[in-house]
């Protein structure tokens, strides 16, 4: 074989293998239902339930907060999140969680929430609160 056709292999494999590593690190979106049958992080998108309690007490452990959440399709489940509770959390309309399922809890290690807008009627704000990996 060429030297060129050699190194030309070798790119090909190494693109393959780059690929293929980014494919399996990337997590995906689904339900509470699919967070339970994955091992694995999980996007899930849903909505703050405020019928539910929500429990912060930043006296006893600042680093516990906890609420349910409803996904898009409809399935209630318990968050837990290993950090302080985000600023106006009650006022976001969409929530979109980065976790996985231990037992019947769903527990985020990552919570992006869509807000709508302090000062403009029509825009919309995102805001991002992550755990620390030492948390978890």
């Amino acid at each position: 074989m060429k030297k060129s056709s050699i190194i030309g292999l070798l790119v090909i494999a190494i693109a393959i293998a780059i690929i293929i590593g980014f494919y399996g690190s990337s997590s995906t979106y689904g339900s509470f239902a699919d967070a339970k049958a994955t091992n694995g992080e999980l996007h899930v998108i849903g909505f703050l339930d405020k019928q539910k309690e929500m429990y912060y007490d930043a006296k006893k452990d600042a680093n516990y907060f906890s609420f349910y959440m409803k996904d898009k399709k409809g399935e209630e489940c318990k968050v837990v999140f290993p950090s302080t509770k985000p600023q106006d959390f009650e006022r976001a309309e969409q929530i979109v969680l980065v976790g996985e399922m231990r037992g019947n809890e769903f527990h985020a290690s990552n919570i992006q929430m869509k807000c709508p807008s302090k000062y403009t009627p029509n825009k919309v704000e995102f805001t991002e609160a992550s755990a620390k990996k030492a948390d978890l």
